[in-house]
């Protein structure tokens, strides 16, 4: 029996003296291995996106807005109202605060500068619910909602372009032609991975909003409204108290459709976690397919060279080979190219995942997340082309293994 090191010299001789058979051999496991890190990455980085977007909306967190899609028994649609929120946050326990809001984009005006952003119009609660600290001045107050008071609270990007970055407290600006008073500056946080700039945007009192801003025909009608609770563990049962007192309120009979929607944030994750786990599946399934097709080439190729070097493996089992060392040989060529196909396909998935991420970047108006590589997923996939070499090799090894020494000699 020969050495083991002579085996893997004859096999990587064999591979150098048929360079260009070889790379075209490992085309297919070089793009199986950079399709399978690449998709891994950039799933992981929409993963990672996604979770950021949910994230900022609280750890606690759910959300009650109207569904056009349920209707009264009357046939008319149901808006959320101000006493709604009122109701909820009186009688359903478990309730930490809660925020009801309107939203609308206005042009708003200081002096001689003019920008448009988002308004919002909420309570006091609004940034305990959403985890935001005023920075400079003062919040919205209970009393301010009361007296529908004409003050404003906004974000950096707001002093930026209207203020040229100057202190803004006490000074006026106007939100649709109507005056409001700054009294206060929300603390910078930047832009999201989707692109969002979080201190674009500006908070008035609820009813302010309401009587100046939406004029909405609907007495006391709302957008939605944000719940906090005390914990995680509180909103399913927040939830389903809130969708009972809703029901009641707006007069909902057995069996007919919500009017309005709740969702808290462990419906998100779970809904996220379960689409992202389909697309993880679905573009691994495709990158997986193609290294098996990669596996299949390395086959076809080893089969033919079997054939090619019949005479070879005649002259090497004369000399004292014994059908192991044949077998090894041409089992160690199949893996050392899976394995090379393998290494040059982790720089592929790389390159790849970035430039991906980069492209989808430039054709949306969001700013997409980067690629995350897992090394977990790296190994994963060069240890599954070294299993590809092993078992798509291993016909052709064995096939050549097989071989009559004396039918190998005589053979042209």
């Amino acid at each position: 029996m020969i050495a083991m090191s002579e085996v893997f010299t004859a096999s990587v001789t064999a591979l150098r003296r048929n360079k260009t058979r070889s790379m075209l051999t490992t085309l297919g496991i070089i793009i199986g291995v950079g399709a399978v890190i690449a998709a891994f990455a950039i799933g992981a980085g929409a993963s990672k996106s996604i979770d950021d977007q949910i994230s900022s909306f609280g750890s606690n967190f759910i959300s009650v807005y109207p569904d056009r899609s349920g209707r009264s028994t009357a046939g008319i649609t149901k808006y959320l109202t101000y006493d709604d929120a009122r109701a909820i946050e009186n009688n359903v326990s478990g309730v930490a605060a809660i925020a009801p809001m309107i939203s609308l984009t206005a042009t708003v005006v200081c002096e001689n500068t003019n920008w448009n952003s988002s308004v919002i119009g909420s309570t006091e609660g609004y940034s305990y619910v959403q985890d935001i600290a005023v920075d400079i001045g003062r919040d919205i107050e209970a009393t301010d909602v009361r007296q529908g008071a004409k003050v404003a609270v906004v974000g950096y990007t707001i002093v930026d372009k209207l203020f040229a970055g100057e202190n803004p407290i006490g000074r006026s600006i106007r939100i649709n032609k109507i005056p409001f008073t700054v009294v206060g500056i929300f603390e910078r946080r930047g832009i999201s991975a989707m692109g969002n700039d979080y201190d674009d945007f500006i908070l008035v009192p609820l009813t302010t909003a309401q009587r100046r801003l939406s004029r909405w025909a609907t007495a006391g009608r709302i957008g939605n409204i944000y719940i906090k609770g005390i914990s995680m563990e509180s909103l399913e049962y927040i939830q389903h108290e809130t969708e009972t007192l809703l029901r009641e309120r707006h007069k909902i009979k057995q069996g007919d459709a919500d009017d309005f929607a709740v969702r808290n944030v462990t419906q998100m994750l779970e809904a996220r976690r379960k689409t992202t786990a389909v697309m993880s599946m679905l573009l691994g399934s495709v990158a997986l397919i193609s290294l098996v097709v990669g596996g299949i080439g390395i086959m076809n190729i080893m089969l033919v060279s079997v054939t090619e070097r019949t005479r070879e493996i005649g002259i090497r089992m004369a000399v004292g080979a014994t059908s192991k060392d044949i077998r090894m040989q041409f089992l160690i060529e199949a893996v050392v190219l899976s394995m090379i196909g393998g290494a040059f396909g982790i720089l592929l998935g790389v390159v790849a995942g970035y430039t991906i991420s980069s492209f989808t970047s430039s054709l949306s108006s969001f700013t997409s997340s980067p690629p995350i590589f897992n090394i977990s997923s790296i190994m994963l996939a060069f240890a599954f082309s070294a299993m590809v070499g092993i078992g798509f090799g291993y016909y052709p090894a064995y096939k050549a293994s097989l071989l009559n020494p004396i039918d190998a000699l005589k053979y042209e």
